[in-house]
């Protein structure tokens, strides 16, 4: 058997990217999405884009998603490179998800929830049948009385007040927060920055491992204290002033859960607790995260790792669709001489074992 390199060149590649364009844009005599249709009427596909792209910009999440003909890991990849490309001005002040404006809350473990409990825009009461009927008709919604906007205390910190929760400790004045967008991630990593690996991981990757522990493959089976969904405010110190203002007003989704396992480290026992937050309507990956959050604590916690849900290094290495998808596409490169020197050794062996049998 010959092996024979494929011969191409620019021509080739240019051939590639027209036959792209034409396949993106499809039947030319069906009207062109625009970006306005796809953040409106996909919107959780852009929310999804914007969290794996690590970027809150909905024209730029639709515009990718539009480019990558709806591929959420390829446009997460032009959103990440959109955004290295943007001049950064510094770190807004921690945002307050205690005053947020909730659009949506449930605590399926608190019945009389403090300030109520709000289904909003969900799915989970819905027919999972394909609707053939007009979209697109508007019904008011009966649980927001009045529109007034609703403020909700946490469920968890009313919880640990109790002494059933744990008590987390707040951030330290001053307190320097970790960025993997500008250092390496290197192993064990702090509790910030693995929440803002799991942030931008593959919603997918995520659900499966919170899954796993569902099912018993790991220590933690999770109760979901509460989600929210709602408008949070995104404060800015400016130098100039040496005062915060509000310059932007942000949707986030939020998730606390506690796990059953006790904490045997403290005298006084408690429930231990996971924390999930993700850009716009993104209940199920704020799920995912907390209960990922509450397995990766193991460490802290005294807790021996033996699943792979635990495990930080095989989860955080593992969970960043955009990267991921990199390695997996390199198979497609030319591996002409590896393959070559892998068939030729392949040879030698099967020419051995024919050897060996003749002699016997």
């Amino acid at each position: 058997m010959t092996l024979v390199a494929i011969r191409g060149g620019e021509q080739a590649i240019e051939n590639a990217e027209r036959r792209v364009s034409e396949q993106r844009r499809g039947d030319p005599a069906i009207p062109e999405l625009s970006n306005d249709q796809i953040s409106e009427q996909l919107s959780l596909a852009v929310d999804r884009a914007m969290n794996e792209g690590a970027i809150y910009d909905r024209h730029a999440a639709s515009h990718a998603l539009k480019q990558a003909q709806g591929d959420t890991v390829e446009a997460a990849f032009l959103l990440r490179t959109f955004r290295a490309t943007l001049p950064r001005a510094g770190y807004s002040e921690p945002l307050d998800t205690g005053s947020m404006i909730i659009e949506r809350r449930i605590s399926p473990i608190v019945k009389q929830a403090p300030g109520g409990q709000f289904l909003g825009a969900t799915y989970d009461y819905s027919h999972r049948l394909l609707d053939d009927r007009q979209q697109g008709a508007l019904i008011s919604s009966a649980d927001k009385p009045d529109n007034q906007p609703i403020h909700a205390p946490h469920v968890a910190e009313r919880l640990a007040a109790e002494g059933i929760a744990e008590e987390l400790a707040p951030a330290r004045q001053g307190e320097e927060v970790a960025d993997i967008t500008r250092s390496p991630v290197a192993h064990p990593i702090p509790r910030d920055a693995r929440l803002q690996s799991l942030a931008r991981a593959d919603e997918g990757f995520l659900t499966g491992l919170a899954n796993s522990t569902l099912q018993g493959w790991g220590q933690n089976f999770p109760l979901c204290v509460e989600v929210r969904i709602g408008k949070v405010n995104v404060d800015y110190v400016i130098p100039e002033l040496g005062f915060a203002v509000t310059i932007a007003r942000v949707t986030l989704s939020e998730c606390e859960i506690l796990n059953k396992k006790l904490d045997l480290q403290k005298a006084e026992l408690r429930f231990t607790r996971g924390y999930g937050l993700a850009f716009g309507y993104s209940e199920r990956r704020a799920m995912a995260i907390a209960v990922n959050d509450r397995a990766l604590r193991g460490r802290e916690l005294g807790e021996a790792v033996q699943s792979p849900i635990e495990d930080e290094e095989f989860v955080l290495s593992n969970a960043d669709g955009v990267e991921a998808a990199g390695l997996l596409q390199s198979l497609k490169l030319p591996h002409y001489v590896s393959y070559q020197s892998d068939v030729e050794r392949l040879r030698q062996v099967q020419a051995a074992g024919r050897g060996k049998e003749d002699q016997q």
